[in-house]
């Protein structure tokens, strides 16, 4: 089991930053990769960015250039630092983690909204 408490979202003008933290906790051991998704307001849940244990990224194309994922595995936290960040990016983040297992386990969000 992994428990994970997402930190640092708020409200910011367009243009902005923001970095959000997702701490996890019990079977870290077993975490195979984090990542970010986000959900906006009438829209389906899609995959922001992630970070495998040995530190190989995907990006969204819609935040490539403009968020970047980090972990720190000494504090068992994953990042999100998100800059110019436009209206579209309003949204709640959820932090996710896979095990090795296969299984899968979700923080209960933060919300971001982007103001102009």
């Amino acid at each position: 089991q992994v428990h994970l408490v997402e930190s640092g979202g708020g409200l910011v003008q367009t243009g902005g930053s923001l970095r959000l933290s997702c701490a996890a906790s019990g079977s870290i051991f077993s975490i195979k990769f984090m990542g970010w998704y986000r959900q906006a307001p009438g829209k389906e849940r899609e995959l922001v960015a992630t970070i495998s244990s040995t530190g190989n990224t995907i990006y969204a194309d819609s935040v490539k250039g403009r968020f970047t994922i980090s972990r720190d595995n000494a504090k068992n936290t994953v990042y999100l630092q998100m800059d110019i960040l436009d209206v579209e990016d309003t949204a709640v983040y959820y932090c996710k983690t896979v095990v090795l297992d296969g299984r899968s386990y979700w923080g209960m969000g933060t919300q971001v909204t982007v103001s102009s």
